[in-house]
């Protein structure tokens, strides 16, 4: 496996993007002030996550996302290894993360990697999507924030 940053006139992995967030239009919106990362096998993209500068020294990861073939075999683990890696190397000293309160994969695996719950940003999901979320069977409704310090 290998991960790069994606280059400015490659097409955006939009179809990756998309698993972790539904709307194509808040996607594109913040991939303008992003950085994507890819990651590749056998030249294929199977990974992707865009870390989004939010405040000075304070970076996002968003739509962390791997190929739904491909899940469960740690490749999620490598990507946030590799933005907590990159988020020091450019500088940063903060990363922050939302996810939904649905979502209890990621909570679990986020958690694991050090990140701490920091708040809830309430109704987040019905303001925000035109559409209703549902997963693991529950209403994803709330974002639930988390950080770490780098």
């Amino acid at each position: 496996m290998h991960i790069r940053e994606l280059q400015p006139l490659e097409p955006l992995p939009l179809e990756l993007l998309l698993l972790a967030d539904p709307e194509a239009q808040i996607v594109r919106s913040y991939m303008k002030r992003g950085k994507c990362y890819v990651m590749e096998h056998h030249g294929e993209v199977i990974g992707t996550y865009v870390l989004l500068p939010t405040r000075p020294h304070t970076v996002e990861l968003v739509n962390l996302a791997v190929r739904e073939t491909m899940q469960g075999q740690g490749l999620g683990r490598q990507l946030i290894a590799h933005a907590l890696q990159t988020s020091r190397e450019l500088g940063y000293k903060t990363i922050e993360v939302g996810t939904g309160n649905s979502s209890v994969g990621q909570l679990l695996l986020y958690q694991k990697w050090g990140f701490r719950i920091t708040g809830v940003d309430r109704d987040f999901f019905t303001r925000h999507y035109a559409e209703p979320i549902v997963e693991n069977g529950i209403p994803c409704v709330d974002m639930i924030r988390l950080q770490q310090d780098l």
